[in-house]
């Protein structure tokens, strides 16, 4: 089992990625806060896990720590961090076959607890 920290109060989705249309075409894209969080958890993993990335199904658990009980839809936190990971913790965030989400608050320290493993056969 590998376990990381990810430090920092976890963003939402609706504060990183916007729409806009682009001719006759909606597009979502990547807001640069949203950029430079998932370089920061991109590097922090990095600092972390030395090894491969994981390959086939895994299983993630995810705690995430939030500063205040300000209501918060638990699972707009984990797409950036999904995609923050790919090819660090493993080679795509498609491989998550079983994912836990817990909700928990720590005001002086918000922060996302990962513990990835493989899926037993």
């Amino acid at each position: 089992m590998i376990t990381i920290t990810l430090q920092g109060e976890p963003p939402s989705n609706n504060h990183i990625y916007r729409s806009a249309c682009r001719g006759r075409f909606p597009t979502t894209y990547l807001t640069h806060e949203g950029r430079e969080q998932k370089a920061d958890y991109t590097l922090q993993a990095k600092w972390q896990y030395k090894g491969q990335p994981l390959s086939g199904d895994i299983i993630l658990t995810a705690a995430v720590y939030f500063k205040t009980k300000r209501k918060r839809d638990l699972d707009n936190t984990m797409k950036l961090v999904q995609d923050a990971l790919n090819d660090v913790l493993w080679e795509d965030d498609s491989q998550i076959a079983d994912l836990h989400l817990i909700r928990r608050y720590d005001p002086e320290d918000p922060r996302i607890v990962l513990s990835v493993d493989h899926l037993p056969a």
